[in-house]
């Protein structure tokens, strides 16, 4: 898996958690750019992490099952 594919994960993950963060912000009544500030630092935060575990475990052949991200697991199925 080439860095495009890191990039590409990072993204779709990163506006994944940002759009759920500003939700769950706007929802608890925070207004709107201190939402926005908030869920770009923890989406940055917890995207990081996410990747920087994918990578390690990818590293060491450890695949995920849910989502099914390497070819050995897309031709398995």
């Amino acid at each position: 898996m080439g860095s495009a594919f890191w990039v590409r994960r990072f993204l779709l993950v990163f506006g994944i958690v940002f759009a759920a963060i500003v939700a769950a912000h706007l929802l608890r009544g925070h207004e709107l750019v201190y939402s926005l500030k908030e869920s770009v630092l923890w989406a940055m935060i917890s995207t990081n992490i996410f990747i920087t575990s994918r990578i390690y475990q990818s590293r060491r052949g450890v695949h995920c099952a849910l989502c099914k991200d390497t070819p050995e697991m897309q031709s398995g199925s």
